[in-house]
């Protein structure tokens, strides 16, 4: 536990109530994604911030209802109805509970350095875009279109004025954080002005009561949940992979370290309560944490109040949230976009390797044009392929003649499932001699298909009737070999120990 000192209250108090009228309109828009009412994204943002805070993993990472869910939730709700999506949710977090009991979050740390950024390039640009729909009204026919004239200029004119205030009052104070002086200072100056603009009012009201517990109205068989667990499947991977990448970034900007599987323990139970009490569950948010660890909000007290002040925004103040301009929150949310996005991004093209400036502009890409899920599952794939190519080529021998005349390759690198072409080729078992040596000192058996490379060697140089030796092979190697056991010099003091990646060896 932190010391509770003034300094601590005060900065968690005042960015906890910054994060929630940030919260406000990001909650009823996803609801409205997602085909739900605004309070079921509203009771989720205060049911699973408060407990993802006051029991995950990673003090100072807010959590809530999420944009990324809110669009693989949209078909089951148009399908099936809201219901079938609370049983989604509450499955969800059985399904992030297993995940975190097989603690099975330690796997972000294989995420690739170039994966990340485009992950945080990405979701900037995908926070970024979504601010364009509040620029459209219904038009005569019902459908959306964008704002023109005086309402536009506007609003845009008090998103400009809020963004200048967030950027100037550090240089005055920092006593009080900059979003939440600018949010205050925009909607006092339309009030006092008497400017016209669109309000979190605009988006649907947020009065209401407690959440009030129920079991999701499904019926409670095998075609439900045939129906509910593909969604489910995707929503909480999609959930855990944001949370956990979001986590590793407020790692890096807070030089702290966060409990990948207390975070997701604490995410999957937070989404089962919330599925029981009429949420539409949630995850992460990089722009809501970026808001609060900007504010101060490094502990487990800012996201709680948070959740306390939305709950009482519902409950007794959600006539004068609906006052505050919704171009002041705009206005926030671009301000996040610009210190959530890399800007250092363009300085490395030309200087890292082309394949990892491809894997940055994909991940990036794909985050905006598809899901956070698919673009990172997509990054790892390619990262890891190009790993797998570079590696691949490193396998090289060099060759000799020892002091009996017998022909030594002295093998050099990793022999694992992509370098097992290119290990036969170096060999030239019709021209070599009676016998022949293969070193192994420098080079590592890495997986079962370099074991399957070495027995098929072995047997080549068998059936020309030569002797081969391999010196230097690792214990668990000589033990899976079954071709070659015959061929190999034991060496107890010299030879490696490694463990080679063998399901024989499991």
């Amino acid at each position: 536990m932190p010391t509770l000192s003034p300094t601590y209250l005060k900065s968690n108090l005042l960015s906890g109530l910054t994060v929630a009228l940030a919260l406000v309109p990001e909650a009823i828009a996803f609801a409205l994604v997602a085909q739900v009412s605004p309070l079921t994204g509203l009771y989720a943002a205060v049911l699973v911030s408060f407990i993802t805070s006051a029991f995950g993993g990673r003090p100072g990472m807010i959590s809530a209802a999420a944009g990324s869910l809110a669009v693989v939730m949209t078909a089951l709700v148009v399908q099936h109805g809201a219901q079938y999506l609370f049983a989604a949710v509450v499955l969800m977090g059985v399904l992030q509970l297993l995940f975190a009991a097989a603690r099975l979050g330690k796997f972000i740390r294989m995420v690739p350095h170039p994966v990340m950024l485009g992950f945080v390039n990405g979701l900037a640009l995908v926070i970024f875009v979504a601010q364009f729909g509040h620029f459209k009204t219904p038009g005569p026919d019902g459908a959306p279109q964008w704002m023109a004239g005086p309402a536009l200029a506007t609003m845009l004119g008090v998103v400009a004025a809020t963004m200048a205030v967030i950027y100037l009052t550090p240089r005055v104070t920092k006593a009080v954080p900059a979003t939440l002086v600018g949010i205050l200072a925009a909607s006092a100056g339309c009030a006092l002005l008497g400017i016209d603009t669109k309000t979190v009012g605009d988006l649907g009201s947020i009065a209401g009561g407690l959440p009030a517990f129920a079991l999701p109205e499904v019926p409670w068989n095998l075609d439900t949940l045939r129906i509910v667990f593909p969604y489910a499947l995707v929503l909480a991977g999609v959930g855990l992979i944001e949370s956990l990448l979001t986590l590793t970034l407020v790692d890096e900007i807070t030089d702290t370290r966060g409990q990948p599987n207390r975070e997701c323990l604490a995410l999957g139970a937070a989404n089962v309560v919330t599925g029981l009490f009429g949420g539409m569950g949630g995850c992460a948010l990089i722009g809501q944490s970026m808001i609060n660890v900007n504010s101060g909000g490094t502990g487990r007290l800012s996201g709680i109040v948070a959740s306390a002040f939305l709950l009482s925004f519902i409950l007794v103040g959600s006539h004068w949230i609906e006052q505050i301009p919704l171009a002041a929150l705009i206005g926030v949310m671009f301000v996040v976009c610009e210190k959530t996005f890399e800007w250092g991004t363009f300085r490395l093209f030309g200087r890292v390797p082309r394949a990892d400036a491809l894997v940055i502009v994909l991940v990036a890409g794909m985050t905006l044009a598809f899901d956070l899920a698919v673009a990172v599952l997509a990054g790892v794939v390619v990262s890891a392929l190009v790993f797998a190519w570079q590696h691949a080529r490193q396998i090289r021998v060099e060759t000799g003649v020892d002091a009996q005349g017998w022909k030594v390759y002295e093998l050099e690198g990793t022999l694992f499932f992509a370098s097992v072409t290119g290990f036969q080729a170096l060999f030239t078992p019709k021209e070599d001699p009676q016998d022949v040596v293969i070193e192994f000192r420098r080079a590592r058996v890495a997986d079962h298909s370099a074991i399957q490379a070495i027995d098929a060697l072995a047997e080549r140089y068998r059936q020309l009737g030569k002797r081969l030796h391999l010196r230097h092979l690792s214990p668990d190697c000589r033990e899976v070999l079954e071709k070659a056991k015959d061929m190999i010099e034991v060496n107890l003091l010299e030879d490696p120990r490694y463990r080679v990646a063998d399901d024989k060896l499991a």
